[in-house]
């Protein structure tokens, strides 16, 4: 979120009230119009002293760190500033958008308070965005099957649940925990990421994953157990099965979430052989002798 209040004051967003006072007189002397005379220094000067009218009063200042250049149809200040005229009163301005009192009265984000400044009211001033925007990494299978995340945010701490088969960079919506303003609050946007596994690879609905099998079973055929994220399944290895060969299961990938159907799984065989020491010594030598030296 853009505050540029601060950027006006040349100090940080964690300023001390302080740091805040002491950076706006550094700036006054310098920009006041008495002992700058270059014809841009009058509009700097203004600018600042309305930045500080915000920053150094604790309820404004609480209202501008929520809300932010929002404030002001999200323009920086800067510009919000020379929008208003030459002969505008910006501390003026700015007491009647946060209230006179701190508060956001009659005369803050309502189109008839905007109204009166100047045209203010034509440049797209409405109610605060309320939304706020959130990052969370969740595991693979999370993202596979779905489950519950567990949140903590603005001394706010809930669960949100992960629907099944979200992908990495979509976002979700949390209701009503985003800010608040006047008795409306907003949403948390949370956009997601998935972290890699390192079993499986997915491509939109499709996992494949590497599973391992012994050499006897690779040659003459068998039977071999897999565990996958949904369930362990038994796999018919066929006579002959060579190095990366792919075998797909039907609907054990990810939900496609606009069909409502699960994509497949491909297994991949990763042929494990035997160490020669571990092999009977008359078996070494019978295969020595009769297997062949070209494919």
């Amino acid at each position: 979120m853009s505050k540029s209040l601060y950027e006006t004051l040349e100090v940080s967003e964690n300023a001390t009230h302080d740091e805040i006072k002491k950076a706006y007189r550094k700036l006054a002397r310098k920009y006041h119009p008495d002992v700058n005379k270059d014809p841009k220094a009058e509009e700097k000067f203004k600018e600042i002293n309305a930045a500080y009218e915000v920053l150094s009063d604790t309820e404004k200042k609480q209202q501008y760190d929520q809300f932010g250049d929002s404030m002001f149809g999200g323009q920086n200040f800067h510009d919000f500033a020379r929008g208003q005229g030459s002969g505008v009163d910006l501390d003026e301005i700015l007491r009647q958008m946060f209230g006179a009192g701190g508060g956001f009265g009659s005369s803050g984000f309502s189109q008839s308070g905007f109204s009166n400044f100047n045209g203010f009211g034509n440049q797209g001033f409405g109610e605060p965005d309320l939304d706020t925007q959130a990052q969370i990494t969740i595991p693979f299978d999370v993202s596979v099957l779905g489950g519950k995340q567990h949140i903590s945010l603005n001394n706010d701490s809930f669960d949100i649940k992960i629907p099944e088969g979200i992908a990495n960079g979509q976002k979700i919506r949390a209701k009503g925990k985003g800010k608040s303003y006047q008795g409306q609050r907003g949403d948390l946007i949370i956009k997601v990421n998935v972290a890699a596994s390192p079993e499986y690879e997915r491509e939109n609905s499709t996992l494949t994953k590497a599973f391992d099998v012994p050499l006897k079973t690779a040659l003459f055929g068998g039977k071999v157990e897999i565990k996958t994220i949904h369930k362990t399944i038994t796999l018919k290895v066929p006579e002959n099965t060579k190095q990366n060969q792919r075998f797909r299961v039907k609907e054990l990938g990810v939900l496609d979430r606009k069909s409502g159907v699960k994509g497949d799984l491909y297994l991949k065989a990763n042929i494990v052989l035997p160490k020669v020491d571990s092999l009977d010594e008359d078996l070494i030598e019978v295969l020595k002798e009769k297997l062949p030296e070209t494919i």
